[in-house]
């Protein structure tokens, strides 16, 4: 027979084992880290190459997000979404990383606030002014979707509400929260980088001058060293890890071809900008003038790589607006801006992190690609025209005189039409099996190399628009028409230059996909009063339910023993 003392002594054993092994499970825990994302597309997990840069952090970084305080419905999720991020990035980190939000309305002294918000324009993180209604109530609130980046005495903003504005506010918002990932940890790898990654402007050949390019390297200065190359000098390309050919106006030789070839070869990277065909702006009025090709010498190398750039101007339907005079009011111009179809809109992308998400990219005379046969080298379209647009073969008469005519849409049939590609592979040399130019090292050649290029078909995407006032550069991408920063160019070349570079991978954090599941926002304003009545009906039922049939089987039960 079992004694009373034993049994209790057994259950005591019992629970102190059981508290034990507990507490080993949880040290094991905390040594090897398991977590489970058990949704459909994977919306709670992080690249390895992000989680890699997170465990390798040596100093704590702190993020500043600026989106604290009662929100729309739609910003709410954002903010949840980057609170999710941010806390799968401090698990990674290992105390490395620290975040709150914070409201940029808490101040309540309106010039320190106004302050305030534009100390947050100048590091990027623009305002949005949200018209909201709730409960019938119209509602103004100016929101800054960003954040501030900080790491030791460097810090850097980080504008979160991105996505392509063409889409609707939802389909922006969804777009925004799948670029989360990329845009905080591009921002993190950046102040957390040890050696910075160095590229090299290609001069010599009449390319875009300084002034031109004032926002481009501000812009990748923030990210890179910047150097002028030569490329008649071999010498010169030695510590860079890419090129920039920024549209080159006069002939390279074949000197400085074979050392951007073997440049090439040995691994590097090169992103070029080449226009196919002249415009004088200055002539482009009353009856204007004809456009003539460009002779860069570049054509067979990029032949033997698998592009053509054709001697063609491409027009679309959906060009940005131009100003013309249309006629006088009393004794003044009357100025209006006019789409103008050589001025393209560049809103299709093709499917690939660089462009994924990407807003509309502004061009100018723009040509097309054709792409030909090159064993060993994959060729990705980035960026199309509209599916309303055409090709216009040299010679090419442009005036601004045809703004004031009628198009005729039907003659805008051969879009998407490809401007921009993305080569990558096993390259071989253009002066493989060929007569060296004369002066070439006399060391061999390389007679092949893996590597990746991009060419786009506008010399002009990434020029800086002068502000009439006051001769100063504005920034890429800006629209004189709506005076505002309206397109993504600088966007398209960082992220370009991302995955040129690599940077681990942390760009394909870009290929994330969150689905869209949208409630019926019309049957659930007709449906509300029924589910409220069945929502506060239904547990009642349930209940009462339960206690009668339970009433009923104990009854059952007990009646038994009479």
């Amino acid at each position: 027979m079992v004694s009373r003392n034993s049994k209790i002594t057994e259950d005591v054993l019992k629970f102190l084992i059981g508290l034990l092994l507990l507490l080993i499970l949880n040290q094991l825990a905390g040594h090897y880290l398991i977590r489970l994302d058990l949704t459909e597309e994977r919306r709670f997990s992080i690249q390895p190459a992000t989680k890699e840069l997170l465990r390798n952090l040596e100093d704590v970084v702190y993020v500043d997000v600026y989106l604290g305080g009662e929100l729309p419905a739609g910003f709410t999720r954002l903010q949840r979404s980057i609170r999710e991020t941010l806390d799968e990035f401090r698990i990674y980190a290992t105390g490395n990383l620290k975040y709150r939000f914070v409201d940029p309305e808490q101040e309540t002294n309106s010039s320190t606030r106004n302050q305030y918000y534009a100390n947050l324009a100048e590091k990027g993180i623009q305002p949005s002014n949200v018209i909201d209604t709730k409960n019938g109530q119209r509602t103004e609130k100016l929101i800054f979707p960003g954040a501030i980046v900080v790491q030791g005495a460097q810090e850097r903003g980080v504008l979160l509400l991105k996505g392509n504005k063409g889409a609707g506010p939802d389909q922006q918002l969804n777009q925004s929260i799948e670029g989360i990932e990329y845009q905080l940890a591009s921002a993190i790898r950046g102040l957390s980088s040890k050696r910075q990654q160095s590229i090299g402007l290609v001069k010599g050949h009449g390319e875009l001058a300084n002034n031109d390019i004032m926002d481009l390297t501000t812009s990748l200065s923030e990210h890179y060293r910047l150097g002028e190359v030569n490329l008649s000098v071999h010498q010169d390309l030695i510590g860079y890890d890419a090129l920039l050919v920024l549209k080159p106006i006069h002939p390279f030789s074949e000197l400085e071809k074979y050392h951007l070839d073997q440049f090439l070869m040995q691994g590097g990277k090169v992103m070029m900008f080449l226009d196919a065909l002249q415009v004088d702006m200055d002539s482009i009025k009353g009856a204007g003038t004809y456009a003539f090709p460009y002779e860069t010498n570049l054509d067979d190398m990029l032949f033997r790589y698998g592009l053509r750039i054709n001697k063609d101007l491409i027009v679309d339907r959906f060009g940005q607006r131009y100003p013309i005079i249309v006629g006088t009011v009393g004794n003044q111009p009357n100025l209006q801006w006019m789409p103008w179809p050589f001025y393209p809109i560049i809103n299709r992308t093709g499917k690939h992190p660089i462009v994924k998400n990407l807003d509309a990219i502004s061009s100018k005379f723009a040509s097309s690609i054709d792409t030909i046969k090159a064993v060993g080298i994959k060729k990705t379209p980035l960026l199309f025209s509209s599916q309303y647009s055409m090709k216009v073969d040299f010679p090419v008469r442009v005036s601004l005189n045809d703004l004031r005519k009628d198009f005729n849409p039907e003659s805008f049939n051969q879009g998407p039409i490809p401007l921009a590609y993305l080569l990558e592979g096993n390259f071989i040399s253009l002066y493989k099996n060929r007569m060296l130019p004369l002066g070439a090292p006399t060391m061999p050649i390389k007679p092949e190399g893996i590597t990746k290029i991009i060419v786009v078909a506008d010399g002009d995407m990434m020029t800086s628009e002068i502000n009439p006032k006051t001769d100063q550069p504005l920034p890429m991408g800006f629209d004189l028409a709506s005076q505002q920063e309206a397109f993504a160019n600088r966007d398209f070349l960082l992220n370009s230059m991302s995955y040129l570079l690599n940077h681990n991978g942390i760009i394909n954090a870009r290929n994330k996909e969150i689905k869209i599941r949208p409630l019926d926002s019309i049957r659930i304003e007709d449906e509300k009063r029924s589910w409220q009545l069945f929502n506060l009906i239904t547990p009642l039922l349930l209940l009462l339910a339960y206690g009668v049939t339970r009433h009923l089987l104990r009854k059952r039960k007990y009646a038994s023993f009479k």
